[in-house]
């Protein structure tokens, strides 16, 4: 999920950027910021930078795998050719 500090000051800058005149409100408005940027966030179903990471190399060890065993596939086939080819 999304850092909670980095929500926290999103909100802050949020509850700032209200004209002075409410401004004793403040507090009230960085809640409700945060509860609604909170509750937003959550239905985006996001990942952290971490998770991201960790998913993309092991796609990325994933995808080399693949890779290796479809040249062995093709180096096998390419024998089992030449053998048929050799016995006939």
């Amino acid at each position: 999920m999304i850092d909670p500090k980095t929500l926290d000051d999103l909100a802050k800058k949020l509850a700032d950027s209200v004209p002075a005149g409410i401004r004793e409100l403040q507090q009230d408005l960085e809640r409700n910021f945060h509860a609604v940027l909170q509750s937003t966030f959550n239905k985006l179903d996001l990942v952290t930078r971490e998770e991201f990471e960790v998913q993309s190399a092991l796609l990325a060890r994933s995808r080399a795998k693949l890779d290796a065993l479809q040249n062995q596939v093709e180096h096998l086939e390419q024998q089992l050719k030449e053998e048929q080819s050799s016995n006939l």
